[in-house]
């Protein structure tokens, strides 16, 4: 990641606070990273224990401590918050995933920009078209999850359909298969699965969490469901260019 500035001046977030909740994980820091560089003033949400994982931020950011579907700590996170950047994590089988987004939706302030993150699996229309393999693998592993009581995915679908549901200004982000590593730039992303250029299913962590941020100034996002890609897999360069 390339800095924008050191003094605020010209930078997209200056002046204006953005919550990141689930900002421990790994998509989370990075996000937390980028709009630092931005310039916003940021609120981080995550579980207690978890608070040291946002050391390198000491001084720079303020921690909010507490599950992320606490309503609790949602209010007090998202207060003044200009966007909120959440990630839909179906941890266990009491509703976590489903209770954060309600928590945002009830909280944010009225016109804020809500950015949700989730996997392909989610479906806003219906007319995704999922490889076999994928079906498969997204079903037996749900079902297993959900039987050791570990990850309950169909929460995570009940989380995004509020967000569909809601009349605020939101986002919901599917990521593809992730991966560590430099930089390639911002995602390209379709609206469908199944679309060629998100043939090679991968996109870069970093870039991931920068398509989170982004999406934040960028209007044609709002109330969209992007599937996204890395820029330099080589599907996305196949069809470099070609409009969404």
């Amino acid at each position: 990641m390339e800095p924008i500035g050191t003094d605020g001046v010209g930078q997209p977030g200056a002046g204006r606070r953005i919550c990141v909740v689930g900002a421990s994980g790994k998509l989370g820091r990075y996000m937390v990273r980028h709009a630092l560089e931005r310039g916003y003033e940021v609120v981080a949400v995550c579980r207690e224990k978890s608070v040291p994982k946002l050391s390198e931020f000491d001084g720079r950011i303020t921690v909010v401590a507490g599950p992320t579907n606490s309503r609790t700590v949602i209010a007090q996170a998202v207060r003044g918050c200009d966007a909120v950047l959440t990630v839909l994590v179906p941890w266990g089988v009491q509703s976590y995933a489903s209770g954060t987004a309600q928590a945002v939706l009830d909280y944010a302030e009225p016109g804020a920009r809500l950015i949700f993150s989730c996997g392909w699996h989610i479906t806003r229309d219906g007319r995704d078209v999922y490889p076999r393999g994928f079906k498969l693998y997204t079903t037996v592993f749900g079902w297993l999850a959900k039987l050791l009581r570990v990850v309950d995915v169909d929460d995570q679908v009940q989380a995004c359909q509020r967000v569909f549901a809601s009349g605020t200004d939101w986002t919901v982000v599917r990521g593809s298969d992730l991966e560590e590593g430099d930089s390639q730039g911002l995602p390209v992303w379709s609206r469908h699965v199944g679309d060629p250029v998100l043939a090679s299913n991968l996109t870069r962590r970093i870039d991931y969490a920068r398509f989170m941020v982004e999406a934040v100034d960028d209007d044609t996002l709002i109330r969209e469901a992007p599937a996204i890609v890395g820029r330099l897999t080589p599907s996305a360069l196949a069809h470099a260019g070609r409009p969404q």
